[in-house]
């Protein structure tokens, strides 16, 4: 009937044809791909929704900011060939581009890569002032430590996925001052404070996209109370109609099943805490 996932666009992706095809409603709550609500609206799909943004916005922010703090320097932009990675960091790119600065390097790794010392040096060579990864927290943690060991202190910039403190235990004092984008924090939303607690009572921080997941089930819940149904049609006609409260604020849809007001900030890491700057 409804599943709150994926965390990934590379399964959120392929999974939402299945999910069409049992008339199962998918609500993610952290795949930011474009394409996973683009190309269901393209093929007739109702199925398929958000409770978070997309690149195409965290990625203007980012690229805008690259454009006006590093303007006439050199910006190196790296993915790591996923859907999320390359995604975001190809709408970084097209907005620094629109903004008026040209990277100095696009480079590709692998995810599961553990060396980096190759492209450092490349980036060392290069005179690399700012790296902006697309990609998640490991391979970006391990370049930046790698990058602090051979001696290049660029500028590291990622994306949502290092909102985690996962990030700083594979950095150490190597990720600090590492900046990224991510909504506003969901922990500080009054209406989440309750369940906040709760999950701190249980010894639980919940960090990262662990509030929009609540928020994806809240919105599954309300919109099967509106429609009376958890038939697909029904439940996808409810939530393209309704606002709902949820943890992380009020939240509505448009057609392709986008959250219609998405907002990105950003973070920085400092002495092993990340907070909105």
């Amino acid at each position: 009937v409804f599943v709150a996932g994926h965390y990934c666009s590379s399964s959120s992706i392929p999974a939402s044809a299945v999910y069409n095809e049992g008339g199962v409603l998918q609500m993610t709550p952290a795949s930011t791909n474009p394409a996973l609500t683009d190309d269901a609206a393209k093929k007739g799909w109702n199925n398929v929704f958000r409770a978070c943004g997309r690149d195409d916005v965290q990625g203007g922010v980012a690229g805008k900011y690259l454009a006006e703090r590093f303007k006439g320097k050199n910006v190196a932009i790296v993915h790591d060939k996923t859907a999320y990675g390359k995604g975001i960091a190809d709408e970084t790119k097209k907005a620094m581009n629109a903004a008026g600065l040209k990277e100095a390097m696009y480079e590709a790794i692998t995810a599961g890569d553990k060396d980096f010392s190759a492209l450092i040096s490349k980036m060392k060579q290069a005179n690399i002032d700012a790296i902006y990864f697309g990609g998640y927290q490991t391979e970006a943690g391990l370049i930046v430590r790698q990058a602090r060991d051979q001696g290049l202190r660029a500028q590291l910039i990622g994306a949502d996925a290092l909102v985690t403190e996962e990030f700083w235990k594979i950095t150490g004092s190597a990720g600090e001052g590492t900046l990224m984008t991510f909504p506003p924090d969901p922990r500080n939303v009054p209406a989440a404070k309750a369940v906040v607690d709760k999950f701190l009572a249980e010894g639980y921080n919940p960090e990262g996209y662990t509030l929009y997941t609540y928020a994806a089930i809240q919105a599954f819940s309300a919109a099967a109370e509106k429609a009376k149904s958890v038939k697909l049609d029904d439940l996808s006609k409810a939530l393209k109609s309704m606002t709902v409260d949820t943890v992380i604020g009020p939240l509505s849809w448009d057609k392709k099943g986008d959250v219609t007001d998405p907002k990105y900030v950003f973070y920085i890491w400092k002495a092993g805490k990340y907070a909105e700057m």
